[in-house]
């Protein structure tokens, strides 16, 4: 296991790549990383770390100033199952943990000590997903892309059944069997990752909540709240820091 940690700027973009000989943790202590594969997009913050499996080609995008905190695993060292990202939440040990594994000029023996206590909390985080997986079926695809043209407008399943030229049942059950979850949950995923977005900004809390289609301020804070760990105000203050 290595570590280490970089400064990202915002809008960066690292292009498609696999690492085949490591699987990947990757932590932001501030800034927002999405990291997209041909299942989706998981989205790491201050909250939340990706584990990327070795062999996995990934690509990643970034929104606001980030700050980096990436330890490499050998390929007989896997923490979690399967071909897919993983993201785990990240409390306050944790958080503490994985920045001061990366402290600059950090003793090896110290790094060691650190490294060891990482992956046995690793290994026992909680699952947090707010992933946007990726739409197969054309008429969800197109569903998915009127839904995000315009956060701001509420489109209801019949609007979308209408304009994708099938009907709320069907379309519905897409939903279902390619997200495994809901059109309201999946839109509600999508709205708070926008809303982190614009949160790193700038934007203020019922600015964020108006561009990304909530009907009151307090609704958003409530929804953003129980999606995150914290509120939007909270977030927004964070990313400022």
């Amino acid at each position: 296991m290595s570590q280490y940690r970089h400064e990202v700027g915002a809008g960066s973009v690292i292009e498609a790549h696999r690492h085949d000989g490591e699987h990947q943790l990757l932590y932001v202590s501030n800034g927002i990383f999405a990291t997209t594969t041909e299942h989706g997009t998981w989205v790491a913050s201050a909250q939340r770390a990706i584990w990327t499996p070795a062999q996995t080609w990934h690509e990643h995008r970034v929104y606001g100033h980030a700050l980096v905190h990436l330890f490499r695993f050998p390929p007989g060292e896997a923490l979690f199952p399967g071909d897919r990202p993983t993201m785990i939440a990240v409390p306050g040990l944790l958080r503490e943990l994985l920045m001061a594994c990366t402290e600059p000029g950090l003793p090896e023996p110290e790094a060691r000590r650190l490294r060891a206590v990482i992956r046995d909390r690793v290994r026992r985080a909680d699952l947090a997903p707010l992933t946007l997986p990726a739409a197969r079926d054309p008429r969800l695809v197109d569903a998915c892309r009127l839904v995000t043209d315009d956060l701001s407008r509420p489109r209801t399943i019949t609007w979308l059944a209408a304009r994708t030229g099938t009907s709320d049942r069907h379309l519905a059950r897409l939903f279902r069997s390619e997200f495994g979850t809901t059109y309201p949950q999946w839109r509600t995923g999508v709205r708070v990752f926008q809303a982190m977005i614009e949160l790193s900004g700038g934007a203020t809390v019922t600015e964020t909540a108006h561009r990304c289609g909530w009907a009151t301020t307090s609704a958003f804070v409530d929804t953003f709240a129980r999606t995150t760990g914290q509120t939007p105000g909270a977030y927004r203050a964070a990313e400022a820091g």
